[in-house]
């Protein structure tokens, strides 16, 4: 099966000492596209690094809920400045985090919503965390908020982005009505091993629902392994366990499955 990776964190310290191996693992289990998301100003550097050392990969560069409140004005000028560059493909990774909050909820929303107009600005589609705690949707309503407050679906991203999606719920979690919502702003969703943990059950009904053209899998590595993938370290090479679930759930065959998730990534990030 053809494989991406829409989301792995190849730029986090637990791949500095071996980057090159565990890419090619990778390509031995058939991934062809990885997108490499920054969470703030370091991680958005070395994303951009990884890039041009492989030209395989893509880079997204933004600011995660958790440091919202920790990057200054000069730090989000680097984001914007680094946004314009051919080789990044989308803003985030974003979003809003009501569960561990590692920054105030205030700071996450001015933060969602400075990556939010710089997507808009740039034409690249935002990666959205959103996490809200066990057995709550929260965030995932905040969010939904905060999107329609964007204009997210109306004529100005439509002006932007044409009939690509606007923005990509990342690791998906959370209830069929709230996927349901997402889809009627045309976003599109991505995958992860977190599916495969109790209490994200909804995810198998929400995988029947998404439009091919608008469906992705991802490891989020080094987070998130699936169940086979060592639990200290995911790699992308693992993102065919994840593939191999949404496949059987949506009732496709295998190969016609990659080919999609090949041309939605293609549509999403290198239109």
């Amino acid at each position: 099966m053809r494989l991406v990776d829409s989301h792995g964190h190849l730029n986090a310290d637990r791949f500095e000492d071996d980057v090159a191996a565990v890419l090619e693992r990778a390509r031995q289990a058939g991934v062809e596209r990885i997108l490499v998301p920054g969470w703030n100003v370091a991680s958005s550097r070395r994303a951009l690094a990884l890039v041009e050392r492989f030209d395989w990969l893509d880079a997204a560069v933004g600011v995660h809920p958790h440091d919202a409140a920790r990057v200054d004005r000069a730090g989000w000028r680097e984001i914007e400045r680094w946004a314009a560059g051919a080789r990044v493909r989308a803003i985030g990774e974003t979003g809003l985090d009501y569960d561990r909050v590692f920054s105030p909820v205030a700071d996450q929303h001015d933060n969602l919503r400075r990556n939010l107009r710089l997507a808009r600005e740039t034409a690249k589609p935002a990666i959205l965390h959103v996490r809200s705690k066990p057995g709550r949707g929260d965030a995932q309503d905040a969010l939904l908020d905060e999107l329609r407050r964007a204009g997210v679906g109306g004529a100005g991203w439509m002006d932007a982005f044409g009939d690509r999606p606007p923005a990509v719920l990342h690791s998906f979690s959370g209830s069929v009505e709230f996927g349901r919502a997402a889809l009627d702003l045309g976003l599109a969703v991505s995958i992860s091993g977190l599916a495969f943990r109790r209490g994200e059950e909804p995810t198998a009904d929400v995988v029947r629902l998404v439009p091919a053209a608008r469906l992705l899998v991802e490891t989020d590595s080094p987070f998130l392994a699936p169940p086979g993938a060592p639990r200290s370290r995911n790699e992308p090479e693992w993102v065919r366990v994840t593939a191999a679930w949404v496949a059987e759930r949506r009732g496709v065959d295998p190969n016609e499955h990659g080919d999609a998730l090949v041309a939605a990534y293609d549509r999403l990030f290198r239109s």
